[in-house]
């Protein structure tokens, strides 16, 4: 080796003993979760991945692939979360639950942090349903972030279903159909029932209830999924079967056994995930191809638990 050569090698700079997050590309791990749905990511910062396009690019496929996704060890202030989320699309508040103080597009989803006062899930809500979230809207959210402060050793589980396959598995007379049907989704039975019916019927006025497509195409992976729910779902708007009915009472029964019956294919197990939380875990899902079904069965035991919610686009 000559002494240029030698001078060169000396000079020249050594690695960086820390490599930020951004250059690390291609370096998530991935853990399919079930067959069906769901996959777990490591390896990876939510903060630092909002301040990466090709992380958020990679995690971007990702989701659409497993519907729905999860990430632990994820110690991160309620704007990182946020911050995060917003990567995706533009972010909104619940239209009636209460926002983070300080991150003011995260949902506060607080139950039995005060005794004395009654949970918001006792006064307008009910955990223990299959649903997508606020399928009343003309546009539902395309999807949520939703990370775990604080809760239960045990219980307080959530469970999410894969639509797309829920469709797929459809008998083909039932698919046949279903095709061209469109159902009504109403805030009323869900939230609004408990209330007082003055404030009931000025609630719904706000919020009148939208039709969607019961089978749905997704607007990005082009698959077809089964887009009704037991929360929101009230009724099909243009269910009319010529050959069958003879009198009036012959259409509601064949009407409410049918929206029964596709509702209930979120409760089939070979569709689901289910995740046990712990503090720092997010879960990521899209609310078109998956339905989930928040678990309350931890009593009085507080939990804390912060939620984005993804802006989507009109369904039809």
């Amino acid at each position: 080796m000559t002494a240029t050569q030698d001078t060169t090698a000396q000079t020249t700079p050594a690695a960086p003993a820390i490599i930020r997050p951004s250059v690390r590309r291609h370096s998530i791990k991935v853990e399919f979760s079930t067959p069906a749905i769901g996959a777990e990511l490591s390896n990876v910062s939510l903060a630092d991945a909002a301040q990466d396009s090709d992380a958020i690019a990679e995690i971007r496929a990702l989701w659409l692939k497993h519907k729905v996704l999860f990430f632990r060890d994820q110690d991160i202030t309620p704007m990182e979360q946020q911050n995060f989320a917003a990567q995706f699309g533009e972010l909104e508040a619940h239209p009636l639950a209460p926002s983070h103080p300080e991150a003011t597009k995260l949902l506060t989803l607080y139950r039995n942090l005060d005794p004395s006062k009654p949970n918001f899930v006792e006064k307008t809500s009910r955990e223990n349903i299959w649903h997508a979230d606020v399928t009343y809207k003309k546009a539902p959210p395309r999807g949520a972030v939703l990370r775990f402060e604080l809760g239960p050793d045990t219980g307080g589980d959530t469970m999410w279903s894969n639509m797309v396959m829920a469709y797929e598995k459809l008998p083909g007379a039932i698919k046949q159909r279903i095709d061209g049907l469109y159902a009504k989704h109403s805030i009323e039975q869900i939230f609004l029932a408990q209330m007082p019916i003055e404030e009931r019927h000025a609630m719904a006025a706000k919020n009148p209830g939208a039709e969607h497509p019961v089978v749905l195409t997704h607007p990005e992976t082009g698959e077809k999924l089964l887009y009704v729910n037991s929360a929101f779902t009230t009724h099909f708007s243009n269910f009319f079967n010529f050959e069958d009915i003879r009198y009036g009472q012959d259409l509601m029964p064949e009407a409410h056994h049918l929206l029964n019956y596709l509702t209930s294919q979120a409760a089939i197990p070979e569709y689901q995930v289910r995740l046990k939380w712990r503090p720092n875990t997010v879960a990521m899902w899209d609310n078109l191809q998956a339905q989930h079904y928040a678990v309350a069965d931890y009593g009085n035991e507080p939990r804390k638990m912060l939620r984005a919610t993804l802006t989507g686009t009109p369904l039809n």
